[in-house]
Order: structure tokens, then C-alpha cells, then sequence
């Protein structure tokens, strides 16, 4: 495309400021003189609860503060958190139980926060926490995946938080009665806790120069969100509230919604006039952050004699822990459902999944939110289809998928596919996975006493988000320019491929741009991080903007130059006329501009909204060698063939793709949050959560077989979410292959050495 970036390798500018520890963090940017807040949590999953006596704590020495619910109410603030909810099967609404900011007489997960204490400092605060003595009557956890247990709200009888279906079931249930096969396989995907590098943090100050506003600086995911819930919680206008993320270490989807922390923390700040800071520690996050995953699908597949399938059934049970997170709702339904089918030519659906209240921590978005999910159950019992078929599951993918001259094509759950050539992009990973060399090493895993499986993954991702998004280019008096964004990075490079891409369209050098983020007085409106939409709509809307400021500077260019604007043109990089030797770039007009007076030419905005999503899909292929002995799992090979279209920065897009594949190879091999009968959570520290290490880590290979998409300017799809989307079932279905000739006939995440040489114990005696 004309306008399209130059797509060059270019490394993030922003590495050598975090490398060098000049990053700043939310706890790096705390006022000096900032108070400390700490939060008093329940130490039980499960109970009623009278609201503790507080004198003692209140003449702590250093303690400013110490607020419980009825205190943070007395203040007039509202204090539930927002959460959106799906409408059941019966037309009605999911449940919408209050989530207060601190315990309203009952306590639902280890963890909740009852009282807020601010003091001079930490170490005073939780010295105040000590002399409170919380007098509870505890209740039975109700902690099964299945309705039933003590009700936790009664909104929801037998904890049951919606009934949501979407497709034609009788239609379904008709193609099954007729399939000549079908192939049924339960897919457990366990809860997993996000560990963001840096834990979540906040802080809140008076504006010292306007009286009344309040500055609420927090390392999430966006401004603009938050800026609302504030204002609604504490009754102040938007307008009076001005939200900040400054540097933020990893999200991940965790960091995009509201806490309970943060009203209270803001309302204090409000109330004392002094500003108010808090950071959680790492058992504080694992404890509260909202986990990811959480759910059971049994899955079917109906087939016509010549293994096309005829229809998809999906039955999914999904935690959503002790109340209605921010998105957590809609993840397991209505974003699942984006890729229900994936990529196979398949019209007759249905999915129906109930949602559970249960005492653990709440569940929400986690990388890709709802879309790996959907994509793992899928080609988990693809690749279980094949083996029942007696198929190669290379092959069963061909004969099913989207053909490219279907697109654009509209799956049964709703979403148009725009573009695709899914042949294509499995035969170019067939080439770069050595599919052909795969019994060699095989036979030389088995020589050395080993087990080899091959896995394979086709997933396709629909971007998620706001599709809208507004773009600003300011001039600065020492000769350079901000660009003012919408979105919010959280460690994707956004400085530097924003940056890049500007200096593409403008010829501003790129070393002169700055991106400005994160300020909702600086910036009227964004869309946020999230879905994977930043880099295809942010583009977008700084390709519109370039436009719009061209435009603006033709007349006044043409006066300066002595041109008429018929004979005024744009390269990309500089301003030309036939017959003129001058070729002023943007800044050198912005420099005129600003010595005439014409400050109306040196600030140029633009908003757009995408007609639709991208769709990225690619092939994911991993080879797994297992040690018996031991149950050990070795991911020894990893490919990657994506198609995300026209690519920006090459090197942050490989980047992007590593990082997802490690968080779901992560999930794989070993992450697992757990729950004693009791609720409490016994994965509470690095010394018994499992991340993943740089040893489990193989070499991955990376190519882009790209496709263009016609629903943005720039033809990108986004990359954000893809390798986590792809990766848990290519490394499952290796598993699963290297451990099926030793009668293993379900094999599930986490592949731990102890779960691994069980199922091939269990196999082993089932044999004997």
C-alpha cells in the first residue's frame, strides 16, 4: 500500500530506559510525601462478619486513617465495582451481585479487603492491621466447578452467575443424530495466576493547583475507564479527576479493570488532603490479582463420512470466582464464541456455558481473554478427532478448512472473516517445522529411551476492543513533535513502533517524535490496551491524522512558497512544487508557523473507527520429548508460521509472538493456581507457583505468510495475544502424541514430571 510503513527491524527505543532502571513505575513516581495505605484482608474463604472495632488500631502511632466500609460510605462514596453481565438462555440477566470495595458483612475469598489503614508508612499501617481482631462465623466454601454448595449472593441460587447459549441447538442436535462419527472429548483448562513483573500499585493526590480535583495515577490499562468509575464512585465529574499510567510492567488483560483497592485509596487521598500511596506485595497479588482460565468444555464433533465436519457442540463450565469481575462474564461466552468454529467451514453450532460463583479470587482477562480458550478446546479434540478418524490431523485441518476463495466469510457465531489462506500459511509450516525430518527424530528420541509427540495448532484470534481511536500531533517550540495516543503500552513497544510509523507517513526523523500515553488531561479519549487492538487501530488513526495535518499546512505552505495549491504535493517526507527549489519538511513548516503567529497549524488531530476487527490466524507446531523414568517434558522444537498481515516492526512482532508463546507454554508445563477444601489458596508464593523458566524455553522459529486485511488502511493484524492463542495446544497435542502408543488417552495442562509419569503409570497398569 502506498502509505504503509517501511516495515524495518527497528530495536525498541524504549529498552535502554528500562534496562538501565531509568523506567518509571507507578512506585518510582510516588510523591515524597505521600502516605502509605495498607489494607486489612480476611484471613477465611468463607464467612460472616461484624465490623471490627477500630479505636485501637486509630491510636497506632502513625496512623492517620482507618476506614471500614460504613466509614468509606459515611464519605458518600458509592463503593461497588462495575462488572459486566450476559443475558441467560431464558432472557434475563446474568446475576449482579454488589462487589464492594471493602466487606459488606460477608466475606467471599482468602483475601478481601475489609478495612483500609493509612499511616506515615508501611511498617506503622501493618502494625495497626495486628491489633484488629476481626470477630467472623465461618460458612462452608462452596469451591466445585458445578451449581450447588452454600450460596455465596442471593442473586444467585446455587451460585449459578448466568445460562448463556448461542447457536441453533436443534439444528445441532439434528446434524448429530445423522453424523456417521462423532468424537466427544471433556477439556479441562485450568486457572492459572497472571504475575505481572510489577505487582498492581496506585497512588492519589490533591491537585495542588486546582482545589477540588484529585490526580489518581495507577499502572493499568487505560485512563479513561477509570476516570469513570472514580468519578462515579466518588461523585465527583470527570472533569475533576485526572487518571495517569505511568510506566507499567506487564498486564496482560489482569491490569485493565477497576480494584477494589482503588476507591478507597482515592477517597483518602480526597478526605485528607494529603496524597495517598499503595503498592501490593507478591502473596497480596496472587491473592487478589483476578486469575485467568478457570473452565471445562466437553466438546463434539460431528462428521460425514468423508471427515467433513458437520457440526460443533460446547458445553463449558467457567469459575468466576467470588464475584462479577470487570469482563468476566463475557470472556468464557460472548468472546469465546469469536472463534467458536476457528477455522473450519462449519455452520451448525452450539455453545452453552454456565457460569459459577465459587470463594476463590475473581477470574477475567488473561492474554487473548476467551479466544486461547475457545482455540484450545478446538483443536484438542481436532486432534483427538484424528486419532478416533484415523486421519492425519494435518490432513483433517485440510479437508476442513475455510477455502480461500469462501472469504469473505461469515462463521456461524456472527464474526465476517475478511481474509485468509489457511493452505497456504500450513504448508509453509510444514516447511519451516521439517515436518518430513520428524520420524528421524522420533527413532532417536526412542534410542535414547525417550518419547517424541508432534503438535499441532491452527487458531485464529478476533481482535477485541474499542474499534475507534484518536490520534494528536503537536509541534513543539525546540523543534520536534508529540504524538499523543489513545492506547496505553504495558511493555509492547509502542514507543517505538507509534514513533516509527509516524516517521514513515511524515518524514519527521524518528528520534524527534515523542509518544505521549497514559493522561486523560493531556488526551480526551482512548480506547485502551486490551484485545490486540492497539497497534492496527492507534496506526490507523495516526495515518488519518498525517492526513488531516497535510491538508491543514497545503494553503499556508503554498502562501510560503509562492505556489498555487494545484502544483503543492506531500511525499511522505517533504513538500514539493515544480519549479521550487525549496522542500520543507513538517518541521521546518512548524518552524515558519510558529514565527508568523500561527499556533492554530502546530497542534492537528484525527479519530477513526475500523469498520470491523482483523483476524490473525497462524500454525503453531511444538515437539515434545518425555523422559518415563522421570515424566519430564521437553519442548524440543517450536515453530511459528503467523499471518498478521503488513507488518510494522518486525523485530517487536517476533518479540510480541515469544513473549506469548513462553505464557502459554507456562500454562502447559507447569502453572497452576490451587485451592485447599478450606479456600485457601496454596499457591500463594514463587516458592510453590511454578512460572515458567528460561530452560523450558525452546529455540522458537518465527515467519509471517502474510495475507492483507482489508478492514484497516495498513492491512496489519494484531499481534499482541496470537502466541499465547496458538501455544497451549501444540504443546498438548505433542504431549498427548508422544504419550498415546503407551495407552495415555487423556492427557491435561499442567504437564508436571509427577502428572506425567502418573499417567503413564495409571496407563501401565491399565494395560497390565
Amino acid at each position: 500500500m502506498e502509505k504503509f510503513g517501511k516495515s524495518q527491524p527497528v530495536k525498541r527505543v524504549e529498552d535502554l530506559r528500562f534496562l538501565t532502571g531509568q523506567g518509571r513505575y507507578v512506585d518510582d513516581i510516588r510523591p515524597d510525601a505521600a502516605l502509605t495505605a495498607y489494607f486489612f484482608r480476611t484471613p477465611v474463604a468463607h464467612a460472616h462478619i461484624t465490623t471490627p472495632d477500630l479505636s485501637e488500631a486509630r491510636d497506632m502511632p502513625g496512623v492517620q486513617l482507618v476506614w471500614s466500609l460504613a466509614d468509606l460510605e459515611a464519605q458518600g462514596v458509592k463503593p461497588g465495582l462495575p462488572g459486566a453481565v450476559v443475558q441467560n438462555r431464558d432472557g434475563t440477566d446474568g446475576a449482579a451481585p454488589e462487589r464492594p470495595a471493602l466487606a459488606r458483612d460477608r466475606v467471599r475469598h482468602v483475601g478481601e479487603a475489609i478495612v483500609l489503614i493509612v499511616a506515615d508508612t508501611l511498617e506503622q499501617a501493618r502494625d495497626a492491621a495486628e491489633v484488629i481482631d476481626l470477630e467472623f462465623e465461618e460458612l462452608d466454601p462452596h469451591l466445585g466447578l458445578a451449581p450447588g454448595g452454600t450460596d455465596l449472593h442471593p442473586e444467585a441460587p446455587q451460585n449459578i452467575a448466568f445460562d448463556w447459549g448461542l447457536g441453533d441447538k436443534a439444528a445441532t442436535e439434528t446434524a448429530f443424530a445423522k453424523a456417521h462419527r462423532i468424537v466427544k472429548l471433556d477439556v479441562p483448562d485450568q486457572r492459572i495466576i497472571v504475575n505481572a513483573m510489577e505487582p498492581r500499585g496506585c497512588y492519589a493526590e490533591p491537585d495542588p493547583v486546582a482545589p477540588g480535583r484529585l490526580h489518581f495515577a495507577v499502572n493499568g490499562q487505560g485512563v479513561w475507564g477509570m476516570q469513570r468509575d472514580l468519578s462515579k464512585a466518588l461523585g465527583m465529574t470527570k472533569e475533576d479527576i485526572r487518571v495517569t499510567n505511568p510506566d507499567v510492567g506487564g498486564g496482560f488483560g489482569m491490569k485493565a479493570m477497576h480494584y477494589p483497592e482503588y476507591i478507597p485509596v482515592a477517597a483518602a487521598a480526597r478526605y485528607l488532603k494529603r496524597p495517598v500511596a499503595w503498592m501490593a506485595d507478591r502473596v497480596e497479588s496472587m491473592l487478589t490479582d483476578t486469575a485467568g482460565r478457570d473452565l471445562t468444555s466437553t466438546c463434539e464433533l460431528a462428521f460425514d463420512e468423508n471427515h467433513r465436519i458437520q457440526a460443533y457442540r460446547v458445553t463449558s463450565i467457567a469459575n468466576m470466582g467470588a464475584y462479577n469481575s470487570g469482563f468476566a462474564q463475557p470472556i468464557q461466552t460472548q468472546l469465546f464464541s469469536r472463534v467458536l468454529m476457528g477455522t473450519y467451514d462449519c455452520q451448525t453450532t452450539w455453545l452453552q456455558v454456565t457460569g459459577i460463583y465459587t470463594n476463590t479470587t475473581c477470574v477475567d482477562a488473561y492474554r487473548g481473554a476467551g479466544r486461547p480458550e475457545a482455540i484450545y478446546a478446538l483443536e484438542r479434540t481436532m486432534d483427538r478427532a484424528a486419532r478416533e478418524l484415523g486421519v492425519d490431523p494435518w490432513e483433517l485441518r485440510r479437508i476442513n478448512f475455510i477455502r480461500k476463495d469462501q472469504f469473505p466469510y461469515k462463521a456461524a457465531t456472527g464474526e465476517t472473516y475478511d481474509v485468509g489462506d489457511f493452505q497456504k500459511v500450513l504448508d509453509r509450516s510444514a516447511r519451516e517445522s521439517d515436518q518430513t525430518g520428524f520420524v528421524a527424530r522420533k527413532t532417536a528420541s526412542e534410542a535414547a529411551g525417550k518419547l517424541r509427540g508432534r503438535g499441532l495448532c491452527y487458531y485464529i484470534e478476533s481482535i477485541l476492543g474499542d474499534p475507534s481511536e484518536t490520534s494528536r500531533v503537536v509541534f513543539t517550540p525546540d523543534g520536534r513533535a508529540e504524538l499523543y495516543v489513545g492506547t496505553q503500552s504495558n511493555g509492547q513497544g509502542h514507543e517505538t513502533v507509534y514513533a516509527q510509523f509516524l516517521s514513515d507517513q511524515s518524514g519527521i526523523p524518528v528520534d524527534h517524535i515523542q509518544v505521549v500515553q497514559g493522561d486523560s488531561d493531556q488526551i480526551r479519549q482512548g480506547g485502551g490496551t486490551g484485545g490486540s487492538r492497539s497497534g492496527t487501530v492507534q496506526n490507523a488513526a495516526t495515518l488519518e491524522c498525517v492526513d488531516v495535518m497535510v491538508a491543514a499546512l497545503m494553503s499556508y505552505v503554498c502562501e510560503k512558497m509562492g505556489v498555487s495549491v494545484g502544483e503543492l504535493t506531500f511525499d511522505h517526507e517533504v513538500f514539493r512544487a515544480p519549479g521550487s527549489n525549496e522542500t520543507p519538511d513538517l518541521l521546518t513548516v512548524a518552524a515558519w508557523a510558529r514565527d508568523d503567529g500561527r499556533e492554530d497549524l502546530l497542534a492537528h488531530e484525527a479519530r477513526i473507527t475500523l469498520p470491523a476487527r482483523s483476524f490473525p490466524n497462524g500454525a503453531h507446531v511444538a515437539e515434545a520429548e518425555i523422559d518415563p523414568e522421570t515424566g519430564v517434558v521437553t519442548i524440543d522444537r517450536y515453530s511459528v508460521v503467523d499471518d498478521f498481515g503488513n507488518l510494522l516492526n518486525p523485530m517487536v512482532v517476533e518479540g510480541q509472538v515469544h513473549g506469548g508463546v513462553a505464557q502459554g507454554l507456562g500454562q502447559a508445563i507447569c502453572e497452576q493456581a490451587g485451592f485447599d477444601d478450606q479456600g485457601q489458596l496454596i499457591t500463594a508464593s514463587f516458592m510453590d507457583y511454578a512460572m515458567p523458566r528460561a530452560d523450558i524455553i525452546p529455540y522458537i522459529g518465527f515467519v509471517n505468510e502474510p495475507t492483507p486485511s482489508t478492514y484497516n488502511p495498513m492491512g496489519m493484524k494484531g499481534c499482541g495475544e496470537a502466541g499465547t492463542v496458538g501455544s497451549m495446544a501444540a504443546v498438548a497435542n505433542a504431549v498427548q502424541d508422544a504419550l498415546w502408543e503407551n495407552g495415555v488417552r487423556q492427557a491435561d495442562m499442567p504437564f508436571t514430571p509427577l502428572r506425567v509419569w502418573e499417567m503413564l503409570e495409571n496407563a501401565s497398569g491399565d494395560r497390565t
